[in-house]
């Protein structure tokens, strides 16, 4: 528990995305790679959404131990039965399950977080929350010295969860997005971190590189 204050349950809640196969990691199990504070790198993540979010789910495979993976207890699991058939899959998944549950039924939005970015400020977390209600999508976009870039993690109001939990395949809320561009809003923040995913071996030595740096 930090001193921050943090993002109410019947505000938003935050989905972090964990059940994919990560093939352009290669063979090892990218979630639990160490980074260099020697913790793996789901359990950091998953811990930063903890930092800002009463309520944090994690979408695991169905045989995936949680323990492994570095987990604390009191972060709640949902399961993915559809995830070979990728990220909007175990999205539409776990929106499903959301959408089942009757403790669920005030929230207004989800915070749709990837598994692999450890790095977002937690102040950057409760920021894009404050701009969230039922009927917007938000986005994070990094505004550097020469470009804008858009960023995660996306949240998407109530309104929206109905189509989210139809999506399929590998394709997320992209579509959803261009559907409804009324409801669409970037907020600028100056937070790296929205766009620092490590999707690679490589992409990981840069992180630890640059978290090096930073001490």
């Amino acid at each position: 528990m930090t001193n921050c204050e943090r993002i109410a349950p019947d505000t938003a809640i935050a989905i972090v995305l964990a059940a994919g196969f990560s093939r352009r990691f290669g063979t090892q199990d990218k979630r639990i790679s160490l980074l260099v504070n020697g913790q793996p790198l789901l359990a950091v993540s998953v811990a930063r959404a903890c930092e800002a979010f009463e309520q944090v789910f994690v979408v695991l495979r169905e045989e995936d131990d949680p323990t492994v993976l570095g987990l604390p207890d009191n972060v709640a699991v949902l399961r993915a039965p559809r995830a070979l058939l990728g990220l909007g899959a175990s999205l539409g998944d776990a929106i499903a399950a959301i959408r089942r549950d009757p403790s669920m039924a005030k929230v207004s939005a989800a915070a749709i977080l990837l598994g692999d970015m450890p790095d977002i400020a937690s102040s950057t977390l409760r920021a894009l929350c404050r701009q969230s209600a039922s009927d917007r999508i938000i986005r994070p976009v990094f505004l550097s010295s020469h470009s804008m870039s858009p960023g995660h993690p996306v949240l998407f109001g109530r309104d929206f969860f109905n189509e989210l939990e139809r999506l399929d395949g590998n394709e997320g809320g992209k579509e959803i997005i261009q559907r409804h561009r009324n409801a669409y809003r970037q907020v600028h923040v100056a937070d790296p971190g929205v766009c620092r995913d490590i999707d690679t071996p490589e992409a990981l030595e840069r992180w630890r590189d640059i978290d090096n740096h930073k001490g």
